[in-house]
C-alpha cells in the first residue's frame, strides 16, 4: 500500500469546478466566530462539491489570513456571500425553494440517523455560533431541526465537526444509499 501523490488523486481545476454540477446543499453559517472554523466550511464545501455558502451576522468574510489557513484556497473555488441577517438569508433560501434545516438540539429535532433526505430537493443547512448555537427566530423559520447524536459529557461538537459530519451523512444517503 502506497500513499497517493496529489497528481495521482486526479483533482479538477477551479474553473472545472466551478462548471461541474453541484450538490443541492447551501451551508448558511449563522455568527460563527471563529475564522477557522469559517475556512473549514469553505474546505468542507470545496471537498464535497456543495452550491454554496452563506456567510451570515459576525461571520467573517475572505479574504481573511486565518480564514485561508484551514480552506487552503477552496474560497476560490466555492461560491459564496454575506447576509447581515441570517434569517433574512433563511427567508431568501426558502423562498427559492430550498428546505432549510437547522443543525441544533431542540425539543422536535430530527436525530441525524433518521434523517431522510429526498435527492429532488435542495437542502440549506443552518449552523449556528460556536456558543450560542443557531438563533431562536431562525429555528423558527426553519423547516426541521437536525441534531446529531452524542454519547459523552459535552453537550455539542465543534461547528466545523458538525459541518462534516451532517454533510457526509446527507451524501451518503442521496449518493450511496440508493445503489
Amino acid at each position: 500500500m502506497q500513499k497517493l501523490s496529489l497528481e495521482q488523486l486526479n483533482r479538477v481545476d477551479i474553473d472545472t469546478f466551478k462548471q461541474q454540477e453541484k450538490l443541492p446543499v447551501v451551508f448558511v453559517l449563522d455568527n460563527v466566530r471563529s475564522m477557522h472554523n469559517v475556512g473549514s466550511a469553505f474546505r468542507t464545501a470545496d471537498a464535497l462539491n456543495i452550491q454554496q455558502i452563506v456567510l451570515c451576522g459576525i461571520t467573517g468574510t475572505p479574504p481573511h489570513r486565518e480564514i485561508e489557513k484551514t480552506a487552503l484556497g477552496a474560497t476560490k473555488s466555492v461560491t459564496w456571500s454575506h447576509q447581515a441577517s441570517t434569517l433574512e438569508a433563511v427567508e431568501k433560501l426558502r423562498d427559492a425553494g430550498y428546505t432549510v434545516i437547522a443543525v441544533e438540539q431542540t425539543s422536535n429535532s430530527i436525530q441525524l440517523q433518521n434523517f431522510a433526505p429526498e435527492d429532488t430537493q435542495q437542502y440549506a443547512f443552518v449552523f449556528g455560533n460556536e456558543v450560542h448555537g443557531v438563533e431562536e427566530d431562525v429555528i423558527a423559520a426553519s423547516d426541521a431541526t437536525l441534531e446529531i447524536p452524542q454519547f459523552g459529557t459535552k453537550h455539542s461538537f465543534n461547528v466545523s465537526v458538525t459541518m462534516g459530519i451532517v454533510l457526509w451523512d446527507f451524501i451518503s444517503k442521496i449518493k450511496f444509499a440508493k445503489k
